[in-house]
């Protein structure tokens, strides 16, 4: 956030300031007092468990430039500086966020979708990046406190913004879009993430469709096409341009593959336009696909967009790859997982050559389908050529039973130090491992022990 005064954030949002401070200025956004950089608006949160306010005093003392705090809450003695009084101070982060976002006027690119948002963001960014001024979502701040804290770090000359859209149940995402007003909205897939809050995959279709509420008139939904679910949802959308992706001849952009090969994939868009892309698992050709169809709306000719997809690097821990000093090809797979997304990772491994080896972990918050949707992982495996198949966790023993007729070995384990030590007592030079599972599963803790 570039440096403003008080005096201008009064402008911007519903807030009570002295006078005397009305010269002051901030320079960025802290939620954290442990965090706080010189002169950082400090924003303090009332929760059930911790009143942030009673770490305002010492975040003055510390440099901050100004501190919300929210009215109805004593003033503390030791409070020395300048205060923003507000009616409720997560509330006026987001109004601050909204404000500032259209001070610095970037076009909008939000992203959500059960699984490959943040492939997908990262994918935009890649073919982006070496013609504008862009800036995305970092890690996973993307809720109603992240993403305005994603925007507020903006510079006064971001072209592009890219905002990945999170939500755990309804009207979340309808939240962030309003907020953001996005020239383009993208839902990449419709998974099983968030089942046991949203009841079905209809419901999760519902509440990722909520992110075309703010999408500007005259706006572009990029959507997966190979999704019934949605289609009620685009039908109903009025004033703004459709694309839809997939690899059905209805879509808008069909994408076909090409080759797929140890080291990524080659692919067509609508037969003629031939992409490369240097990631794992064909999956990731609708992402790409997405990525695209961005690249195209803001004029990038078609030799601009394959090079710079050429030059994609994805965050850590998604089809990421390590060579061992036995030539054991290690993926890690392991930031997040669903049913939908453990079977392509399946398939990512089925078409390498080499011994497979595959280990996966509980996928969480399935609702009451958990084991149904487990069993059906192991179902998948079904004539994919994986040989070794290591379950940890306690929903993943599904997988382990329903798979292992289909696997020469089939192991599940609830301590992960034994099955870091079996799986070391069974890898062989030049095996392909794949780790996936849920992000409370912490299977990156396997990767690092094979590397």
């Amino acid at each position: 956030m570039i440096e403003v005064t008080l005096e201008q954030i009064k402008t911007w949002i519903p807030c009570e300031i002295e006078n005397e401070y009305m010269d002051y200025g901030i320079k960025g956004v802290s939620i954290d007092s442990r965090e706080i950089n010189n002169q950082n608006l400090f924003i303090p949160f009332k929760g059930e468990h911790v009143d942030g306010h009673k770490y305002v005093a010492q975040a003055l003392k510390d440099g901050a430039g100004a501190a919300f705090y929210q009215k109805g809450v004593p003033l503390d003695e030791a409070v020395s500086g300048p205060i923003i009084w507000v009616d409720d101070t997560l509330i006026a982060l987001q109004q601050l966020a909204q404000a500032y976002l259209a001070y610095v006027n970037p076009q909008v690119v939000a992203v959500t979708g059960s699984n490959g948002k943040t492939t997908t963001k990262d994918m935009i960014e890649s073919v982006l990046k070496p013609q504008f001024k862009v800036k995305k979502t970092q890690g996973n701040y993307n809720n109603e406190i992240g993403l305005p804290l994603t925007i507020l770090e903006l510079d006064i000359d971001t072209e592009i913004s890219i905002l990945e859209m999170g939500m755990s149940g309804f009207h979340e995402i309808e939240l962030l879009s309003n907020l953001a007003q996005p020239d383009i909205a993208i839902i990449t897939n419709i998974g099983e993430s968030h089942m046991q809050d949203l009841g079905s995959r209809e419901g999760i279709a519902k509440a990722k469709s909520e992110i075309t509420i703010g999408l500007k008139k005259g706006g572009l939904f990029i959507y997966d096409g190979d999704e019934p679910l949605l289609e009620p949802h685009v039908n109903g959308l009025d004033n703004v341009d459709l694309v839809s992706i997939g690899k059905k001849p209805k879509n808008t952009l069909v994408s076909t593959i090409d080759i797929i090969a140890d080291e990524g994939i080659s692919f067509y868009i609508n037969g003629d336009e031939r992409y490369e892309l240097p990631i794992l698992g064909e999956h990731n050709m609708k992402n790409a696909t997405i990525a695209i169809a961005v690249g195209k709306r803001l004029n990038l000719d078609y030799k601009t967009i394959f090079e710079n997809l050429r030059l994609v690097t994805l965050t850590g821990m998604r089809m990421e790859q390590h060579h061992t000093r036995n030539n054991q090809l290690v993926i890690n797979d392991a930031y997040n997982a669903s049913p939908t997304s453990m079977k392509a990772a399946i398939d990512t491994l089925s078409g390498m050559q080499g011994r497979k080896i595959l280990v996966l972990g509980d996928v969480l918050e399935l609702g009451p389908d958990s084991q149904m949707m487990h069993e059906s992982v192991g179902q998948y495996l079904a004539d994919k050529g994986i040989e070794v198949l290591f379950t940890y966790g306690e929903s993943s023993k599904y997988i382990s039973e329903t798979g292992k007729e289909f696997v020469e070995q089939a192991s599940h384990f609830e301590d992960k130090d034994v099955l870091i030590d079996t799986l070391k007592s069974v890898l062989q030079p030049e095996d392909k491992i794949l780790i996936k599972g849920s992000r409370g599963m912490k299977l990156e803790d396997v990767v690092n022990a094979l590397i």
